[in-house]
């Protein structure tokens, strides 16, 4: 019975299929007439390339779900608050390799009342991380820097050099999802803390793929989403942490920083990130509102 399992299990793993979603819209202008937005309209431009962002979202499942997927992908794109996209590409691709199963983060959230507050306590995380002043100072600028990246920037923990190959796409994480089990037992966690939402799944799922990575030490997240505004700071030392109030709601700076070993092969943990399949598993816990105190004390004793 044991091996029947076992078998239709690794079946399984060998019949995935990676579902991704990328919504833009054209700001360009070009035969639209002319809508002039100021120095946003030109922060974007500059940043994005001709186009802005809209919605992006993607996950691992099994051909039963592929329908249902797309469909609330669409959705997604169509109905969110940065407005109606221009392009929505999605893609269905087969794995061709088996996913490695990886630790979902445990998950805390901590108490903040402002983006200054939040500021500190991103500044006491990466500190206790192990980052250096110059690192983390380089991380804040590009999150809430004017030009916002399409994909992630890299930067190493002890000189603070930015180390990703194309500063304008950075790296993106993908190939990713959470096993079904896992998913549906960590929402009823979440459920009780108040924060089940796609958002704090698909985040949590792709920091633990992160934090996975063994030339990683730590990441930075702030979203560009205008109407969201609590970012995470995570690693392996003390998991996934909420911050809320990261920025201020309507603002669209956003970004994400991954902070390196200084001599890391940055070409294995790009090809990692996004290339290497991974399924995030488990049941970690979920903590309710703590300080940045009650977070640093547990990762020192």
């Amino acid at each position: 019975m044991a091996q029947r399992t076992e078998a239709m299990a690794n079946k399984m793993l060998h019949n995935l299929w990676s579902v991704r979603m990328r919504a833009s819209k054209n700001i360009s202008g070009k035969g639209q007439g002319t809508r002039p937005i100021g120095s946003l309209s030109q922060r974007l431009i500059e940043g994005r390339g001709q186009e802005m962002h809209i919605s992006g979202a993607e996950g691992i499942y099994g051909p039963s779900d592929i329908d249902k997927v797309i469909k609330s992908y669409y959705q997604r794109a169509v109905e969110h608050s940065r407005g109606l996209p221009d392009e929505i590409v999605i893609t269905v691709e087969r794995l061709k390799q088996r996913p490695d199963i990886v630790s979902v983060l445990p998950v805390s959230t901590i108490k903040s009342g402002s983006p200054s507050e939040a500021h500190k306590t991103i500044n006491g995380l990466l500190s206790d991380a192990g980052l250096s002043k110059k690192a983390i100072e380089n991380g804040l600028k590009v999150v809430c820097g004017k030009k916002a990246m399409r994909g992630a920037s890299m930067i190493k923990a002890e000189s603070g050099i930015r180390a990703e190959p194309d500063r304008k796409r950075g790296v993106r994480v993908s190939m990713l999802g959470m096993d079904k089990g896992s998913e549906k037992a960590i929402s009823m966690k979440l459920t009780k803390a108040r924060i089940n939402t796609t958002t704090v799944k698909e985040a949590l799922t792709l920091a633990s793929k992160v934090a996975s990575c063994g030339g990683v030490i730590a990441e930075l997240c702030i979203s560009d989403d205008p109407d969201y505004t609590t970012g995470y700071v995570t690693s392996k030392r003390f998991g996934y942490i909420r911050i809320p109030r990261i920025k201020q709601k309507g603002s669209l700076s956003g970004g994400r920083v991954f902070f390196i070993k200084e001599r890391a092969d940055v070409k294995k943990i790009i090809e990692y990130l996004e290339k290497r399949p991974v399924i995030a598993k488990g049941l970690p816990e979920v903590g309710g509102a703590v300080s940045l105190n009650e977070v640093l004390s547990c990762t020192n004793s």
